[in-house]
């Protein structure tokens, strides 16, 4: 599931000329929005066998009156996800990937939302499920992991020690599927872009902001509509923007850098662990979306991401301190979003890690 020349993620291409075939526009656009509506982007052609809990479709919240200075600031808010956070896009392919090839167990290296989504989707779908976990996963987290039945295995080390022994784990073994930031998850992921535009009738926002964990999310998103401007759907592209926590930083680092060497950050410690990915396997595709768009990377310190975080919840959007990274750093952006219309990614519920809260 890795480039064999450089080790990094792999990326699935697709002939969109068959696509633009396949979509009957007026059909297609009219459809309520929902994760497997945008089935031809994805690598699946029986529909059949789909793996779904009901995933996507998520509300866009306008949230105005936080960025009075924007045109318009909406919350995409992936907490209504099955799970409650976005992962369960790239899991049902995943797992429906899984099931199409015959497997029978799906082993996953995570800090939390992923391995959940993972457990959840694999024991609907009736596989069994491996979960390797650095020791910093909140306890709701694996609390939500053993509750769909999956088997866990902590490291002492951190994400990147946890992911090379998932890897290994399935290396040689038939029976097993490796789940994670791969190829199938980002194609998944992708339609939180692909919805974003659908539930604003098919317009494009000035500007997307995304936290920054492996990256697999905002490359997810540019690819998104990427793929719409190809497809003739629409005729714009956004601004990107990245946001990572300062203790796990390497993204912003080398965006600052102008380079493209993603540095590691050993062992990170953050507020928001669903994104504590010292190695992020698409850090290099997330400075490819952020630099191919004009965007910018963005730092925010555990104490902005918390202030973010009860300042949603004070507005009726209660997510985790991963999910408030985004509003976090769109507080940073100066004037860059002044009179634009913005769309901010919550990703995970309040309920997954309630840090700091009394």
């Amino acid at each position: 599931m890795r480039c064999p020349k450089c080790n990094s993620a792999l990326d699935a291409e697709y002939d969109y000329k068959s696509i633009q075939r396949t979509i009957r526009k007026d059909e297609f656009m009219r459809e309520c929005p929902g994760h497997w509506k945008y089935w031809p982007f994805m690598p699946v052609g029986d529909l059949s066998r789909i793996v779904s809990m009901g995933e996507g479709g998520t509300p866009l919240v306008d949230l105005t009156r936080l960025m009075p200075r924007a045109k318009k600031f909406l919350v995409k808010y992936e907490a209504a996800n099955p799970t409650g956070s976005f992962k369960d896009r790239g899991s049902s392919l995943e797992i429906t990937k899984a099931v199409i090839g015959g497997r029978t167990r799906a082993v996953i290296a995570t800090t939390g939302n992923m391995g959940s989504s993972v457990a959840a989707f694999a024991a609907f779908a009736g596989l069994r499920c491996k979960i390797i976990i650095p020791e910093i996963v909140a306890p709701a987290k694996i609390a939500q992991m053993k509750a769909y039945g999956a088997e866990i295995e902590i490291t002492s080390g951190d994400y990147a020690d946890a992911m090379n022994i998932a890897e290994n784990q399935v290396r040689g073994d038939p029976e097993s599927f490796l789940a994670g930031d791969y190829p199938w998850r980002c194609e998944g992921t992708k339609t939180v872009g692909f919805e974003i535009a659908d539930q604003m009738y098919w317009r494009v926002p000035d500007a997307v902001i995304a936290p920054i964990g492996n990256g697999t999310l905002i490359w997810s998103v540019w690819k998104a509509f990427k793929e719409l401007m190809i497809t003739g759907i629409t005729d714009a592209l956004p601004l990107i923007i990245g946001v990572q926590a300062e203790r796990c930083d390497p993204v912003v680092r080398a965006w600052e850098e102008r380079t493209d060497t993603i540095v590691p950050i050993e062992n990170p410690i953050t507020v928001a662990s669903a994104i504590a990915c010292g190695t992020p396997i698409d850090g290099l595709l997330a400075l490819k979306a952020i630099r191919e768009s004009g965007g910018i990377c963005i730092r925010v310190t555990d104490e902005e991401i918390l202030r973010a975080r009860d300042e949603l919840g004070s507005n009726g959007v209660f997510v985790e301190p991963s999910g408030a990274v985004s509003f976090s750093g769109a507080r940073k952006t100066g004037d860059l979003l002044d009179r634009k219309t913005v769309v901010c990614i919550a990703t995970g519920h309040g309920l997954k890690d309630m840090y700091g809260i009394e």
